[in-house]
């Protein structure tokens, strides 16, 4: 369940970045072919519509660790209940960071989000090395 938390949370991010991206194209009357390249809306998009996107981004980098993982756990059996609530966890802090970025963007708190979700990965990652050396 919290591997398709984190996909459908994905392509909820994916909606609103279009749902935004599109209008403020048109309002700046930019040509689809200037986002030919990543990054290349950056200074022709209000900061608030740039923000979702590079969340959007950031949504498949990390995660992919953690999708990975999850699907290791569930193939080697061990995916227990404290793996699981990790794995919550890891999602909502996600989610949180993903709010955090797309709406308000404090550094400091988006930091805080994204270093205790890494922490929470970590964690499941040595609970699971610890598993196959012991």
């Amino acid at each position: 369940m919290p591997v398709l938390a984190l996909v459908a949370w994905t392509l909820f991010i994916w909606f609103w970045m279009y749902a935004t991206r599109l209008p403020a194209m048109r309002r700046a009357r930019v040509d689809p072919q200037d986002a030919a390249r990543p990054g290349s809306l950056a200074g022709l998009l209000p900061d608030k519509v740039n923000r979702v996107a590079e969340n959007y981004n950031h949504l498949h980098e990390q995660p992919t660790i953690f999708y990975a993982l999850m699907f290791y756990l569930a193939l080697s059996g061990g995916a227990d209940a404290t793996a699981t609530a990790l794995a919550w966890a890891y999602v909502g802090l996600r989610i949180l960071h993903s709010l955090v970025q797309a709406t308000i963007n404090l550094v400091v708190l988006r930091f805080a989000t994204f270093a205790a979700a890494s922490l929470v990965l970590v964690a499941m990652t040595a609970r699971e090395v610890l598993r196959l050396v012991a």
